[in-house]
């Protein structure tokens, strides 16, 4: 795997200070060790850079100094290695070899080239509280022994709660206490994306699969969007089991239980529910207040400088998510710079800042045949457009006549109007559509489940 080169000078910087500590002889550390590199690693061999073919032969020739790195070795990484020393004229002589060695690593990692562990999102900077402490702490646990516990963890909420930043979080601890660990984080859609690949024959099915059986902690965000993708599943469910089977770590979010998930095949429900499913809720006043804290600091800030009464509404009136709170102090910092200029920053101010966020959460509040149709779309996972279109495929056409069938029961809309808002349908469509649904409703205990659901979410 491709490690940056700061990563390998720290790891081995490390390493050669516990080295260091067991040497007694100053020379002879000064002389042999201390110049000392790490080359690269390759599967469960270092290869380390030495002065001389004199060093090599001094080091190897003396088990206590072979045992001195391999304790050092295996005490920082936690892992057993082997060791081969290298002088700087053989690691010359090799160099093009080498860097056709490191052509060929790239070639098989270039999946997922849009996915990435954020840096900035870790544990330090992550705001505990009642909400989520829970989620926290097994987050921590995973990362101490991955793959031997809570194997899948599954992370749920709500979007704009933490989960993204916990599973970055978990990432970074890792690779952090294990530079050489392989840690891949990817999103559904990207993993969706790498196997319409494969079907158009862009990527080999081998590849992509030896390609993340290979990690030892996959993070995968929103699983949910895997729904109604059945060959996908096929290809995650292969994956899963190969790593769970090799210990191997998996964290997953979503935003829901695994229980309430939707078109996801039942062998794969039941392996996301073998492991621990955490539940991030709502943070409380007390946390956000927090939030904003630490956020105004890492903006360069000083918090005193905030009116704490000011501060609160804030907390108050934008307590959706994190993302919705974020948004409001970064439209709050922005109306000090531009239009107050004051250091000082009172209730008053903090007000006036988010008028238009507030007057826009208002007329959010309004129910809609639009806000319908866009609640619709986001229980069964569909697009404006699928929902509006021609198309008779039995979930999206279900869709379409619920859509229809609350903008009628609960807004009265007119059967015409409703015929334009789905694509121009003739107004005895909509008619037909709706009598369906409440037929259906008579005897289908799901759909009555479904409207349900639909119908408090669209009154909140």
């Amino acid at each position: 795997m491709v490690v940056s080169l700061s990563q390998q000078n720290q790891l081995w910087n490390r390493i050669l200070s516990n080295v260091k500590e067991r040497v007694e002889d100053k020379h002879i550390y000064d002389s042999f060790f201390a110049n000392t590199k790490l080359h690269k690693v390759e599967g469960d061999i270092m290869y380390i850079c030495v002065d001389s073919k004199l060093s090599i032969k001094l080091i190897e020739g003396n088990s206590t100094y072979t045992s001195y790195i391999l304790d050092s070795i295996k005490e920082v990484t936690e892992t057993e290695y082997k060791i081969r020393l290298l002088s700087k004229e053989e690691i010359v002589e090799k160099k093009d070899s080498l860097n056709k060695d490191s052509q060929v690593i790239e070639t098989k990692e270039r999946f997922f080239s849009t996915c990435c562990l954020n840096a900035k999102y870790n544990f330090d900077n992550f705001v505990v509280g009642s909400c989520n402490k829970e989620a926290v702490q097994a987050s921590l646990l995973v990362t101490q022994s991955p793959g031997t516990s809570f194997n899948p963890l599954f992370l749920y909420s709500k979007p704009g709660l933490g989960k993204t930043h916990l599973l970055h979080a978990i990432g970074n601890f890792v690779k952090e206490k294990k530079p050489y660990a392989k840690v891949i984080y990817i999103t559904t859609d990207a993993f969706i994306d790498e196997y319409i690949k494969y079907v158009h024959g862009d990527q080999q099915e081998e590849s992509l699969k030896d390609f993340l059986k290979s990690c030892d902690v996959l993070l995968v965000d929103d699983i949910q969007s895997l729904a109604d993708k059945q060959k996908t599943q096929e290809m995650f469910f292969y994956i899963f089991n190969a790593l769970v089977n090799n210990n191997k770590q998996i964290v997953l979010t979503s935003d829901r239980h695994p229980s309430e998930l939707k078109g996801l095949e039942d062998r794969l429900v039941s392996r996301f529910n073998m492991g621990l499913s955490i539940n991030l809720q709502n943070p409380d006043t007390e946390t956000l207040l927090s939030i904003l804290k630490t956020k105004i600091e890492a903006n360069g800030l000083d918090v005193n400088n905030f009116d704490y009464n000011g501060l609160v509404f804030l907390a108050e009136n934008f307590s959706k998510n994190v993302r919705e709170l974020e948004g409001a102090l970064n439209r709050l910092i922005f109306y000090t710079i531009t239009t107050k200029h004051s250091k000082k920053i009172d209730i008053q101010t903090i007000k006036d800042s988010v008028k238009p966020m507030m007057h826009s959460k208002d007329s959010k509040k309004v129910l809609s045949e639009e806000k319908i149709i866009s609640t619709v779309c986001e229980y069964y996972h569909l697009t404006e457009n699928q929902i509006k279109s021609k198309s008779r495929l039995s979930q999206i056409a279900l869709a379409r006549q619920i859509a229809m069938y609350l903008c009628r029961s609960m807004l009265g809309t007119p059967y015409k109007q409703i015929g334009v808002l789905f694509g121009g349908r003739d107004h005895s469509t909509v008619i037909t559509s709706v009598d369906k649904v409440e037929t259906m409703l008579k005897t289908d205990s799901s759909l009555s489940t479904a409207l349900s659901k639909l119908q408090k979410n669209l009154k909140n």
